[in-house]
């Protein structure tokens, strides 16, 4: 008489046996380092980071291949709903949707902005003509890389990009004084930053930039981080509140873009790339503003302080460059 078939055998977990090996492990996770840092300042893309790093195709594979439905049927597959736990069911699901490369790429993205997002504290409270003017120099010369990428030749290209620019341009510095600076601006900061991530020669940050969100974003990771870091030494569970709160419908927006901006800027690419880069680019262009008004704004403008300003801004422009020579072979027009 056969015996029954050892469930227990069938189903044990083996979640960790498609885990990569420890160099693959040490080396996604030193370009999800790269690539946070890249997106954590205005400017430069972490997008551009992954080209360089031989690992933007399987980048864009994985992040459309997370669905609503993949992370339901990973959850599912976890819980004792829909049949029982199974965890060869969860495994093929992270598996398809290559989940060790992004949760370790995510990590290593994740440190790093934590990391500069604090230095961008401390220098916007301490040296805020340093900080923007750093961030001049890498938008300018972001601009200047895409615009010498791309050709603008149809009308609805140059319709759309005279559209970027005055969007950019009008709402740099000024969107928090026409809609407020509630969760729902930064919630609607996380799904066009996270969305952006993930092109090419496109800032997240630099969308922060724009909405005014920026600053006051990285101030709040910061405060949150060391209140949830003083948990630890009997801090007050009360005061991550409102941080948290912040933090996390940022995150919450993220999400949103990931399953939806993301793929609509996707989508127009695919039906008129011309028309979409020409936007997308002048939006870089338009954003020169953001800067300059947050100097102007916080310190005001006099002849030591513009020297300071435009000399900073010669770093971040050469930053900017040297990341172009390495990337020397991405055509935007192929993204």
């Amino acid at each position: 008489m056969p015996s029954p078939p050892d469930h227990a055998t069938e189903e044990r977990p083996t979640l960790g046996g498609s885990v990569p090996p420890l160099r693959e492990w040490a080396s996604t996770f030193l370009i999800g380092l790269f690539m946070g840092s890249a997106d954590a300042v205005p400017g430069v893309s972490g997008g551009t980071i992954a080209l360089i790093a031989g690992i933007y195709e399987r980048l864009i594979s994985a992040v459309t291949a997370v669905t609503p439905g993949q992370v339901l049927a990973f959850l599912k597959a976890l819980t004792p709903l829909d049949g029982g736990v199974s965890v060869r069911s969860a495994e093929a699901v992270f598996d398809e949707v290559d989940g060790w490369f992004l949760l370790i790429l995510l990590t290593g993205i994740l440190t790093a902005v934590v990391v500069v997002t604090r230095a961008v504290h401390v220098l916007n409270q301490e040296a805020p003509v340093l900080l923007f003017g750093f961030f001049f120099g890498l938008i300018a010369a972001s601009a200047v890389v895409l615009l010498r990428a791309i050709s603008i030749q149809s009308a609805e290209a140059v319709a759309a990009a005279v559209v970027g620019f005055t969007a950019a341009f009008l709402l740099s510095g000024e969107i928090e004084t026409l809609v407020g600076g509630g969760l729902a601006i930064v919630f609607l900061a996380g799904m066009v930053a996270v969305s952006a991530m993930i092109l090419p020669g496109i800032s997240g940050s630099l969308l922060l930039v724009i909405l005014g969100q920026y600053t006051r974003l990285s101030e709040t990771l910061s405060v949150f981080v060391d209140r949830l870091a003083g948990l630890v030494s009997g801090g007050s569970l009360d005061s991550l509140v409102s941080p948290g709160t912040v933090v996390l419908t940022f995150v919450g927006g993220g999400l949103v873009g990931l399953f939806t901006i993301s793929r609509l800027v996707r989508y127009a690419l695919d039906r008129n790339r011309e028309v979409t880069l020409s936007f997308l680019v002048a939006l870089v262009v338009g954003a020169l503003r953001a800067p300059v008004v947050e100097v102007r704004t916080e310190v005001g403008f006099s002849t030591d302080v513009l020297l300071t300003f435009a000399g900073v801004a010669v770093v971040g422009a050469v930053v900017v460059l040297a990341l172009d020579w390495y990337a020397a072979d991405f055509e935007i027009e192929e993204i």
